[in-house]
């Protein structure tokens, strides 16, 4: 059944309730394949039903590209031009409230200004989730990366008395977790199953503690 929604469809997913009629003008579709659609994605737990309108939250768009990808409904190049961050965020901070976490989204310091994707927080730990929408990435782009999340860690450190936080990228576009400089780089599609394993980990991991130490193992 996903094979009948495209790329195009996620245009669709309109946060605060769509009408199959008004999916069917946003991406195309008849409005009969627009009805088969949103009842599809409800179906696979994506939005729910009101009134004969279909409402949508945040990370809903992503979960239905990820649910395109394993279907092969949809590549990635087609898919990455209806992704935006907000997608990411939604979706990663949803898993993590899920997991238990306390969770914050886009958490901002001033002076100089410094701003994090999502923080998580359980069990003494936080979690600092900088979510990456990266289509093809130079190995280059990634070790910048790592080294600014690892500079916003020590940030929030700094800034939260008695803190012990790990940086953490979370992506699209990989198939598996990797490790660079001992910060986890996560495909979104595996984020949850990460999440639940995250404290059991943590030795494997770069830790930044309140006072500037640092429980990164070399690797």
């Amino acid at each position: 059944m996903a094979g009948m929604m495209t790329a195009r469809g996620l245009r669709g997913m309109i946060q605060g309730g769509v009408s199959p009629r008004d999916y069917s003008a946003v991406t195309g579709v008849g409005v009969r394949d627009a009805r088969r659609t949103l009842d599809w994605l409800e179906q696979s737990g994506i939005g729910r039903s009101v009134g004969g309108a279909y409402h949508f939250e945040r990370g809903d768009r992503l979960r239905a590209a990820i649910a395109m990808l394993e279907g092969g409904a949809a590549s990635l190049d087609e898919i990455a031009p209806e992704m935006d961050w907000r997608d990411f965020e939604g979706l990663a901070g949803e898993i993590l409230a899920s997991r238990n976490f306390a969770v914050m989204n886009n958490l901002r310091f001033k002076r100089p200004v410094v701003e994090i994707d999502v923080v998580g927080i359980r069990m003494g730990v936080a979690m600092l989730v900088d979510c990456k929408h990266w289509r093809r990435t130079a190995p280059s782009v990634v070790s910048d990366a790592v080294s600014k999340q690892i500079e916003r860690t020590r940030r929030y450190v700094a800034e939260t008395p008695g803190a012990v936080a790990a940086p953490v990228i979370v992506t699209l576009y990989q198939h598996e977790t990797e490790f660079v400089g001992n910060v986890p780089i996560v495909p979104i599609a595996g984020f949850a199953s990460f999440v639940d394993e995250f404290h059991g980990h943590l030795d494997r991991m770069r830790t930044i503690t309140d006072g500037g130490g640092d429980g990164a193992r070399p690797g």
